[in-house]
């Protein structure tokens, strides 16, 4: 009798973690890269809407990093490439080191002055663990598989397709300009 309830009992826990999976995949299966909004570092909500039909890079930023000069590329990519249909999207965060700590207009000001960024920058989020921004959870459960789960520093960079398909993740050590050919295949399909 007590191997009958141990086993009754393992097969309902069985169940009911199947079950609480199961749903966990449909509730990401349903939403897109298009149905999350994050504030921009002015502190208005964006809509991912907008930027249906364009080639997007993610990434997140700081701007005490020894990536930081990463700014200075990923806005000669902009520049080269805003006309064609690429948009990047900076996202401060403060949780690698304590690197980002200044305020949005701070950091807005910053990569401003030393960089010349003029790509959409965001409010500072939170890329990991419990307060993580949705878009992110979003990003690192439907990019194909990748090293790491979790986003280990800053400046890791996700690329998105025309059709709102994260496509590719790029290391913090990817610079880029390393990039650049993976972002020309996806503007030239249709």
């Amino acid at each position: 009798m007590k191997n009958v309830t141990i086993l009754s009992v393992l097969i309902f826990l069985f169940t009911c973690c199947g079950a609480s999976k199961e749903k966990t995949t449909t509730e990401v299966a349903e939403n897109d890269f298009y149905s999350y909004s994050a504030k921009n570092i002015q502190g208005d909500s964006v809509s991912m809407a907008d930027y249906k039909g364009k080639v997007v890079l993610v990434v997140n930023t700081a701007s005490k990093c020894g990536y930081t000069p990463q700014f200075g590329g990923l806005e000669e990519l902009y520049a080269k490439y805003k006309n064609d249909g690429l948009v990047i999207l900076g996202f401060p965060s403060n949780q690698f080191g304590n690197q980002d700590p200044g305020s949005n207009e701070e950091i807005l000001e910053f990569c401003q002055m030393n960089y010349g960024v003029k790509f959409p920058m965001f409010s500072k989020i939170d890329v990991n663990g419990e307060n993580e921004h949705p878009l992110f959870t979003y990003l690192k459960n439907n990019v194909p598989e990748t090293e790491y789960a979790d986003i280990k520093w800053n400046f890791t960079k996700f690329l998105i397709g025309k059709e709102g398909k994260p496509l590719k993740r790029y290391e913090s050590k990817v610079k880029p300009a390393d990039i650049e050919d993976d972002i020309k295949e996806l503007l030239k399909a249709d």
